[in-house]
């Protein structure tokens, strides 16, 4: 029943949508070509996305071609939001004039002439979101980016001055289509020239298979004291049919085995020292934590035989770990590294300017670096993506953190 006033709920809105994007395109234009093209996209797309919703293999979860469909949908449906918050505002003011009218002598001016600005102002603005989710479709989602940050701490041991850390996170293989883009960011992540290189979860969208095609890829990763790696949510399987239990258990195992066939040390609820001139720190990687998602994550276990005064760095998928387990812990964990969010893949980022994106009212850490009380998390904004095959101002991310001892 509730699924069923959602899709009415859904449908009623698609309905306004395109009545009103219509209305503004009547307005400006007499041509019916115009027109009756405009009507034919909306349709197209539309189409498309019911025949791949009804016809993709759930048994694979979300495919490449099912990602497109959405993303197109999405490409037709948020630019059309901003032509309804126009039209239907405008409307109200023209009803609102009427009721003035109607208990009123003066005369209604005619509103023809206003109807058409603000149909062109509408459509002009809806362009701007147009235009850039087809460019994330189409290059955002390879526009890597790669952010530096600089972190002193007192108890750093003197070793470890200047140690710098790779961190990515969400590959996602199962969504990529192109590898010469791919193969781009990777040999960008090994142009940092990290000591380490560790990456916080997600390697695939749900199967093991996905990766097979881009091993000889991110097998090429470099680091000169080694790579490290942590599991995500969608490592588990959890989001697609499968068979029977045992091909979930089976693909999960394959997922952990990926891992070495790229040459990276997986942390299951684990720890491993770092040492230099006879100095150490923890790494420390735990299995998936998130608020309302997996909790295989067991942060005691992995702090096993870690001493309270040891500098530590934690891997963990999900930053609500760390909102709502790590931070608090008196056991002290100095910097912690989680991805998950991908920043929802769209928003708005100026350095020193603004930094919004919807994913702000899921997560309280959401994208980039926070400090609370001496402790640091960054929040990776993912090196692939996912749902949306695209990005849109929340650019693909490596990150490179150097070590500084105050």
């Amino acid at each position: 029943m509730k699924i069923a006033i959602r899709l009415i709920i859904l449908f009623i809105i698609i309905v306004l949508l395109e009545v009103y994007a219509f209305q503004a395109i009547k307005t400006i234009t007499k041509n019916k070509f115009i027109r009756y093209f405009w009507l034919l996209i909306s349709v197209a797309v539309y189409a498309n996305f019911l025949y791949v919703s009804l016809t993709y293999d759930r048994g694979q979860g979300q495919t490449p071609q099912f990602q497109m469909a959405m993303g197109l949908l999405l490409t037709v449906l948020i630019p059309k939001l901003v032509v309804l918050i126009f039209m239907f505002g405008e409307d109200v003011y023209r009803w609102f004039l009427k009721l003035i009218s109607a208990i009123s002598s003066g005369e209604t001016k005619p509103l023809a002439g206003r109807r058409k600005f603000i149909s062109q102002i509408a459509l002009g603005l809806a362009a701007i979101p147009f235009a850039s989710f087809i460019y994330g479709i189409i290059q955002g989602k390879y526009n890597y980016k790669v952010l530096k940050y600089q972190l002193t701490f007192k108890d750093l041991p003197e070793a470890f001055d200047g140690f710098t850390i790779t961190q990515i996170s969400d590959i996602h293989s199962g969504s990529f289509t192109n590898k010469e883009k791919i193969q781009y960011g990777v040999d960008l992540i090994n142009q940092q020239k990290s000591d380490i290189m560790l990456f916080t979860g997600d390697i695939v969208n749900n199967k093991a298979d996905e990766m097979d095609n881009w091993i000889d890829v991110f097998d090429k990763l470099e680091a000169k004291e080694g790579k490290y790696s942590i599991l995500g949510n969608h490592d588990y399987g959890d989001y697609m049919d499968w068979e029977n239990p045992q091909d979930k258990i089976d693909n999960f195992q394959k997922v952990k085995d990926i891992h070495k066939k790229i040459g990276f040390d997986l942390l299951l609820d684990e720890h491993r020292y770092l040492e230099k001139n006879g100095q150490k720190i923890a790494l420390l990687g735990v299995e998936n934590w998130g608020k309302g998602f997996n909790q295989a994550g067991d942060l005691k276990k992995a702090s096993a035989n870690v001493k309270q005064e040891d500098f530590k760095i934690l891997m963990t998928h999900d930053p609500s770990h760390w909102e709502y387990k790590v931070k608090n812990d008196a056991f002290n964990y100095h910097l912690t590294l989680s991805g998950h969010t991908h920043g929802l893949q769209m928003g708005i980022e100026i350095p020193g300017w603004i930094k919004w994106s919807p994913s702000k009212y899921v997560y309280k850490q959401w994208a980039g670096l926070y400090e609370e009380a001496g402790k640091y998390i960054n929040v990776n904004r993912g090196f692939g993506y996912h749902a949306f095959p695209g990005r849109v101002g929340i650019w693909p991310e490596v990150t490179v953190i150097e070590l500084k001892r105050a």
